[in-house]
C-alpha cells in the first residue's frame, strides 16, 4: 500500500526509512486507490507503449515492435 500524504512521510521517515526511499513511495500513484481503472497494454498505442518502456528501461525498446513492447513490460 502507498502513504497518501506529507504526514506518512515523515512517519515513513520517522520509522526509519531512508530519505530517498521514502520519496518515491509516497508519490507513486496508484490507480487502485484511487478507483481508477488502467487499460490494457493491448489497448494501448505503441508510442505509450513505448514511453512506458523508456520509464522501465528497456533494452532495445526502439527496435521492439507492439507486441514485443508489451511482453517486455510484462516482464517487468
Amino acid at each position: 500500500m502507498y502513504a497518501t500524504g506529507k504526514s506518512d512521510y515523515h512517519g515513513l521517515l520517522k520509522e526509519g526509512y531512508n530519505k530517498t526511499k521514502s520519496g518515491p513511495v509516497t508519490t507513486k500513484k496508484d490507480p487502485v486507490l484511487k478507483g481508477e481503472k488502467t487499460k490494457p497494454y493491448e489497448e494501448w498505442t505503441k508510442e505509450d507503449l513505448y514511453q512506458e518502456a523508456i520509464k522501465a528501461n528497456i533494452p532495445g525498446r526502439s527496435y521492439m515492435n507492439k507486441k514485443s513492447l508489451i511482453r517486455s513490460l510484462k516482464k517487468n
